[in-house]
C-alpha cells in the first residue's frame, strides 16, 4: 500500500512537470497575454457565435489546466471570458472553471506534500490545525476575497491543512465570485484596453479597494449572525439598570470597574468576600509581607559579612504574622468600598448568579445589563492525595490565620508559591522539607537558573525532595506522616504541618456559567477570544479565571481591553495584547523573567543567542555584600533585538523593568548600552549585560584596519 501511494506520487510529480515544461519551453504563456488575446478576438468571437459548446468547453479546460498547475495566466484568462462570452455567461464559467482548478491544484498539493509537513511541523502546526478545523471555512472565504493574495499560494497552503475537499470548492466559488465579477467585467471591456496598465483604470481601482475591505465586512456579518445565534433565545430587556456589571473585586475587576466608571458608564461591582481579592488578602499582599520579616532575620544571621561581631533578633512568630495582617489593614483602603463608591463604582456585597447574559442576581434582586465581565479569579488546586482529607492543612489561602510557627513543615509544591513560602519559613526557623515532583523547582525557569536557587535553598538548610511524588498520607495518633514516591522505593517523610502548594484551579463554579453554557476550556478556564470575549459576546472575562497568565499585574492589564471592548465594541474592539509579559518569584535571589528564556526558544524551535553577565563583578552588588546572581539576555543571532531576559539577584523584579520597556518599544540592547545608568546602582547591571553582547559582536575586521590606522599615526 505504502508502495504505491509513493507511485502514484511520482506520477503525478512526472505529469505535472511535462505539462510545465510544455508550457514554458513552447512558450505556451504568449498566447495567454492580453496583447494576444487583442490580436485573436474577432475571430475567438466569430468562432464563438458558431460553436459555442465547443469554445466553452475547450476554455473551460484550458483554464482548469492553468489553475490545477499553478500557472500564469489565470487572471487574464478570466479577462477574456469577459471579452468572449459577456458578463453574465463569463462570470458563470469562469467561476466554475476557476473553482474546479484550484480543488484539483488543492488536491495535487494534499497528496503530495500534506503527509510529510504534518509530520514534520505537526507540532507547530497543531495551533493553525485547530483553527481550520474549527473555522477553515471562515479563513479560506476572508483570503478568497483579498486580491492582494495569489490564489495560487492559498491552493496549494490549503492542501496542507485538514480542511474539508467540499468546504474548500464551495468556499472557494463563493468566495471568488467578487474577483470573478470584477475580472470578467474588466474583459467586457477589452476592445478598449490597449495595455495591462488600463486595467487599473479608476473604476477597478476603486472595485479592488472595495473587495480589500470585504473581509472585515464578510468578519462583522459572521460575528453578528453567531451573536443573534447564541443570544436568540433570551429575551433582551428594552432598557438596563447598568452598562457593565463585574463579578469579582480582586485585580481584574478592580481595574475593570475603575476604567467603565472613567468613562462615565453606570457599573457595579459584586464581590462575595473581600474587595482586593487573593492579591490583597491571600496573595501577593501578605505574602510579601512575610518574605521581608524573613529577609530581616536573613539579614541577622549575615551580620559578620556586614562588619558586625554577631547578631540576634528576639522575636515572636504570632508578632510577625500579626505584622502581615497590619499591612493588608493598610493597604486596605487602595480596594475599598467607600474608595470605589466615590470613584463611581456601585459595590454589591453578595453572591452573584449569572442567570442570562442580561441578568445577574445577587442577594435575591435581579439586576440587567449590557455586558458582563467575570473576574472570579482562582483557588489553590489541592490534588486529591489519599489521607490529606483527614488532618488540617493549610494552602495559600489560609496559611495566613497560622499563629503557631511549625517545627517541622512540609510544603508541597516547587513553584513561585512554594519556593517563596519554603524560604520565608525556614528563615524564621521552621524544619522545611519541600516536596517537588520534577527534577527542578521553579520548572519554567532555565535549569541553570532554577539551580541557583536550589543552592541558596541548600545553604539555608531546606531539605528539597526534587523527583518526588506525594502518593499518601499516614496518620498514627499526632504522628502525621508523607509517603512520597521516589524512582522504584518509597520515602517517608515526618512532618508537624503541611502546606499544599501544588497549583491554582479558576473560580468557574457556583454562578451560573454551567447553566448559561460558557465555553470551558480543557485547562479548565473559561475559553475566550482576542477580545476576551466568551461565546457570549457581551460577557468577557479577565485575570486567573482565563489565563493564560495568572499575575496581578497580568489581570490589569487585561482589565483596560475588557472594559473598553465591552463598552466600545460596537465601534472599535482591541485584541488584547500579550506579546511583552514580565513577572518575578521573590525568592532571595529574585527571579525576574519577560519573554522567552533558553526552554522556550529550544521549544518554539526560536533562533538565538545567549548573552550573560555576572551581577558578583558589579561593583554595587558586591558593596551591599549581594555579588550574586546573573543576567541573561537572549538575542536574534547576529542582532541586538531582545527576545528575552532572564534576571536572577537582588532586587530582579526592579531592575528588570529597563528590559520590558526596551522589548515593548522594539528598542535593542544598543540603546541600553548607549544610556547613561546611574553609578553605583544594581540597574548598571543592563547596561553590563549590553557591554558583553557588543564585546562579543565586535567588527574584528574593522578593528584591524583602526589598529594599522592609529600604527601608522605614531609613525
Amino acid at each position: 500500500m505504502r508502495r504505491g501511494k509513493v507511485t502514484s506520487k511520482v506520477v503525478i510529480v512526472l505529469i505535472i512537470t511535462v505539462l510545465a515544461w510544455v508550457f514554458f519551453t513552447y512558450d505556451l504563456s504568449s498566447y495567454l497575454s492580453l496583447e494576444n488575446l487583442k490580436v485573436q478576438q474577432r475571430g475567438f468571437q466569430s468562432f464563438y457565435a458558431d460553436n459555442q459548446f465547443l469554445t466553452i468547453s475547450v476554455y473551460m479546460l484550458i483554464y482548469i489546466l492553468v489553475a490545477a498547475l499553478s500557472l500564469p495566466g489565470a487572471g487574464v484568462m478570466s479577462l477574456a471570458g469577459g471579452a468572449l462570452f459577456g458578463l453574465l455567461v463569463g462570470v458563470i464559467i469562469v467561476s466554475f472553471a476557476s473553482s474546479i482548478g484550484a480543488t484539483l491544484a488543492f488536491l495535487f498539493s494534499r497528496f503530495l506534500f500534506r503527509d510529510w509537513v504534518q509530520k514534520k511541523f505537526g507540532d507547530k502546526l497543531s495551533t493553525i490545525n485547530k483553527g481550520i478545523e474549527k473555522e477553515g471555512g471562515f479563513y479560506l472565504f476572508t483570503l478568497r476575497l483579498v486580491p492582494y493574495f495569489p490564489f495560487f499560494v492559498i491552493n496549494l497552503l490549503m492542501g496542507l491543512t485538514p480542511i474539508r475537499i467540499p468546504v474548500f470548492y464551495a468556499v472557494s466559488q463563493l468566495g471568488m465570485l467578487a474577483a470573478t465579477i470584477v475580472f470578467v467585467n474588466a474583459g467586457t471591456q477589452l476592445a478598449r484596453i490597449e495595455s495591462v496598465k488600463e486595467i487599473l483604470s479608476l473604476e477597478l481601482i476603486i472595485s479592488f479597494t472595495l473587495l480589500g475591505v470585504f473581509p472585515l465586512i464578510a468578519k462583522k456579518i459572521v460575528s453578528v449572525l453567531k451573536a443573534r445565534k447564541v443570544m436568540a433565545k433570551y429575551k433582551k430587556p428594552k432598557k438596563f439598570d447598568y452598562n457593565l456589571v463585574v463579578i469579582g473585586a480582586g485585580s481584574g475587576g478592580l481595574v475593570t470597574s475603575y476604567i467603565a466608571a472613567a468613562v462615565r458608564s453606570k457599573v457595579a461591582l459584586i464581590e462575595k468576600h473581600k474587595m482586593g481579592g487573593d492579591c490583597l488578602n491571600t496573595g501577593c499582599v501578605p505574602s510579601k509581607s512575610l518574605i521581608r520579616s524573613a529577609k530581616m532575620l536573613s539579614y541577622v544571621n549575615r551580620a559578620k559579612e556586614f562588619g558586625f561581631k554577631n547578631g540576634k533578633i528576639d522575636f515572636d512568630f504570632a508578632d510577625v504574622m500579626e505584622r502581615v495582617q497590619g499591612i493588608i489593614q493598610k493597604i486596605e483602603p487602595h480596594d475599598s468600598i467607600e474608595r470605589y463608591t466615590d470613584l463611581g463604582v456601585n459595590c454589591i456585597q453578595g453572591e452573584a448568579r449569572i442567570n442570562s447574559p442580561y441578568e445577574v442576581e445577587v442577594n435575591g434582586q435581579t439586576i440587567t445589563t449590557r455586558n458582563i465581565v467575570i473576574a472570579t479569579g482562582a483557588s489553590p488546586f489541592v490534588p486529591p492525595i489519599p489521607g490529606l482529607d483527614k488532618i488540617n492543612y493549610y494552602t495559600s489561602d489560609t496559611i495566613w490565620n497560622i499563629r503557631k510557627l511549625p517545627k517541622r513543615l512540609l510544603i508541597l509544591g516547587g513553584g513561585p508559591i512554594g519556593s517563596e513560602l519554603s524560604q520565608a519559613f525556614a528563615r524564621l526557623g521552621s524544619e522545611v522539607t519541600q516536596v517537588q515532583r520534577e527534577p527542578q523547582v521553579m520548572v519554567r525557569e532555565d535549569p541553570e537558573i532554577a539551580e541557583l536557587i536550589m543552592k541558596r535553598f541548600q545553604e539555608e538548610n531546606i531539605n528539597m525532595l526534587l523527583n518526588h511524588e506525594a502518593v499518601e498520607i499516614v496518620t498514627n495518633g499526632n504522628s502525621k506522616t508523607l509517603i512520597c514516591k521516589y524512582e522504584d522505593r518509597e520515602v517517608s517523610v515526618e512532618f508537624d504541618e503541611i502546606l499544599v502548594a501544588v497549583g491554582r484551579k479558576a473560580n468557574i463554579k457556583g454562578f451560573g456559567l454551567e447553566k448559561l453554557g460558557v465555553a470551558i476550556t480543557d485547562g479548565g478556564t473559561i475559553e475566550a477570544n482576542e477580545f476576551l470575549q466568551t461565546n457570549f459576546p457581551n460577557i468577557y472575562c479577565v485575570g486567573d479565571v482565563t489565563g493564560p497568565y495568572q499575575f496581578t499585574h497580568f489581570a490589569a492589564h487585561q482589565a483596560w481591553y475588557a472594559s473598553v471592548n465591552a463598552l466600545f465594541g460596537g465601534f472599535k474592539k482591541f485584541k488584547t495584547d500579550y506579546r511583552i509579559v514580565p513577572w518575578a518569584t521573590y525568592t532571595d535571589p529574585e527571579v525576574a523573567r519577560v519573554g522567552l528564556n533558553e526552554k522556550d526558544a529550544k521549544e518554539n524551535g526560536t533562533q538565538y543567542e545567549v548573552t550573560t553577565y555576572g551581577i558578583d563583578d558589579l561593583d554595587r552588588a558586591i558593596a551591599d555584600s549581594e555579588d550574586h546572581g546573573l543576567v541573561k539576555v537572549l538575542t536574534r543571532p547576529g542582532k541586538d533585538k531582545i527576545l528575552g531576559v532572564t534576571i536572577v539577584g537582588p532586587h530582579a523584579s526592579d531592575i528588570i523593568a529597563e528590559y520590558v520597556l526596551a522589548m515593548k518599544n522594539g528598542l535593542g540592547l544598543n540603546k541600553i548600552l548607549g544610556t547613561i545608568h546611574i553609578y553605583p546602582t544594581l540597574a548598571e547591571a543592563n547596561k553590563y549585560a549590553a557591554g558583553e553582547w557588543k564585546k562579543a559582536h565586535a567588527p574584528e575586521k574593522i578593528l584591524q584596519w583602526i589598529r594599522r590606522f592609529h600604527n601608522w599615526k605614531r609613525g
